[in-house]
């Protein structure tokens, strides 16, 4: 892989709590523990380690991200903040947080990249 481009977003995701007792254990295949984080710009979220995040929870993650790149606001869809906003994994188990932080980066579309 060759990146070109600096993003305009970095984006942190972290596992903030369960939604079925304390673990995940017989719940979530990913084996999520509270205080797990993922940081991404626009590919898929990993951790230190260099896990990815549950595919399940980037279907609910990649729509939000768009909305902030294209200038939305997240507490218009029930954030915390402009760029804050819990979301629950779609089988019900983890709740996420992810946050994103506005980079000094031209935005790809607007930028004259093509």
């Amino acid at each position: 892989m060759k990146k070109w481009y600096n993003e305009e977003y970095e984006w942190e995701i972290e596992v903030i709590g369960f939604l079925r007792g304390d673990h995940t254990e017989r719940y979530c295949r990913n084996g999520e523990e509270i205080g797990d984080k993922y940081t991404c710009t626009y590919g898929c979220p990993v951790n230190a380690d260099g896990q990815g995040i549950c595919s399940k929870v980037m279907m609910m993650l990649f729509p939000v991200m768009e909305a902030v790149r294209s200038g939305g606001d997240l507490e218009n869809i029930g954030g915390s903040s402009k760029y804050c906003k819990d979301i629950v994994c779609p089988d019900g188990c983890v709740l996420f947080r992810m946050t994103a932080k506005k980079l000094e980066n031209e935005n790809f579309f607007k930028g004259k990249f093509f």
